[in-house]
């Protein structure tokens, strides 16, 4: 290659670059892309939905750009659910809202929203009432894919997706769970990861989020707004599936921890300790033998082998009796814990963590040796 050819093709390669540094450089402070007229672009799908059981309306989304909870979803107490995105127009939430309080149907919330807007072509509006009642507007500026569908107490809305498969998948998974008494927050939650594993925001990537709002006629909220729930994932690589963690955890719903019927050899150990320190049955009473590797048994073994077998199936049942995290041993450690200053607010019966192990380990040493 000349001189000549590869300076042009750096200079040609540097003028690329500089354009795509200028399209990159045109983001709003949040983050979100701009469009040519310097408009946001909130590429998303989202889920409007009502459940008439219990009263609740929901608004629960997921994008490419941080922080969509503060833009997109919109609810309130007995009226509904509105989520507003594309060019997102934030005001149409509120106001979206008030109409639908005014006994507005959702198209006609949508034909008043829209009217006169400019920029209407560009907007992607997703609205519910406590009917079940619903609409949704793609304007024919949104980049491809961008559809929404409406059904049985749900609208869902998307906009720069991989295709129809994600809304499709959004739909089906909320329309599976009808039915199932699960909580409206769940089976809105279960939608969106549903939509999410179809591909979703097809600029998959970083500065990825999710949020979702649940208002409930019946709970107050925090703050008198009737907001039962608000979550916010502002950033994460994975916002819906950390979304679902965070509700799974906070409401305690199936799931969200690993267990089993607690049993074993430190549960032995524990309540050893607990019955040195005098806090496990009465310290007049020894603690109950456990191991059949002694000098005896291995005596008895060689002269008796049918009582040594007795004694050993006698203390397995001993040991696997003892080694279950029983309501006594639960007891114990409530009683041990208040008498070191351990009871905390919100402990849950029978806690042993890291800081009641030490104080037990110490005790034990203590009493042990002998000393007070």
């Amino acid at each position: 290659m000349s001189v000549r050819r590869f300076i042009a093709l750096t200079l040609a390669c540097g003028a690329v670059a500089a354009g795509a540094v200028a399209t990159a450089q045109r983001i709003a402070p949040d983050g979100v892309a701009l469009n040519e007229e310097g408009l946001p672009q909130y590429s998303t799908f989202s889920l409007c939905a009502i459940d008439p059981e219990t009263g609740q309306s929901g608004a629960a989304v997921t994008t490419r750009v941080p922080f969509v909870g503060r833009a997109v979803p919109h609810v309130r107490a007995g009226v509904g659910a509105v989520c507003t995105q594309a060019s997102t127009m934030v005001e149409y939430g509120p106001r979206g809202l008030d109409l639908l309080a005014k006994g507005v149907a959702p198209a006609d919330v949508l034909q008043q929203l829209l009217a006169g807007d400019q920029q209407r072509e560009s907007r992607q509006v997703g609205v519910i009432d406590m009917k079940g009642q619903s609409a949704a507007h793609t304007g024919k500026n949104n980049g491809n894919w961008a559809g929404s569908k409406q059904g049985k107490h749900y609208t869902v809305q998307a906009n720069i997706m991989v295709g129809p498969e994600v809304i499709e998948a959004v739909a089906a998974s909320f329309e599976a769970t009808d039915g199932s008494g699960w909580p409206l927050a769940e089976r809105m939650i279960l939608a969106l990861e549903a939509g999410h594993a179809k591909g979703g925001d097809r600029r998959w990537g970083s500065l990825q989020s999710a949020a979702i709002k649940i208002a409930d006629p019946n709970n107050p909220g925090r703050g008198g707004d009737y907001i039962a729930l608000a979550i916010e994932v502002g950033e994460h690589p994975e916002p819906v599936a950390e979304m679902k963690r965070i509700y799974y955890t906070t409401a305690r719903r199936l799931g969200y921890r690993s267990f089993s019927r607690v049993e074993g050899a430190d549960v032995i150990e524990l309540k050893r300790m607990l019955h040195a320190v005098g806090f496990w049955r009465s310290a007049d009473t020894p603690f109950p033998e456990t191991s059949v590797d002694t000098e005896a048994m291995r005596a008895l073994q060689k002269t008796d082998r049918a009582q040594y077998d007795k004694l050993v199936a006698e203390t397995r049942k001993i040991a696997a009796a003892l080694s279950l995290y029983d309501e006594e041993a639960i007891a114990a450690v409530d009683k041990f814990r208040a008498a070191s200053n351990l009871s905390y607010q919100g402990n849950p019966p029978g806690l042993v963590d890291a800081r009641l192990v030490d104080a037990l380990r110490a005790a034990y040493l203590k009493k042990k040796k002998g000393q007070p």
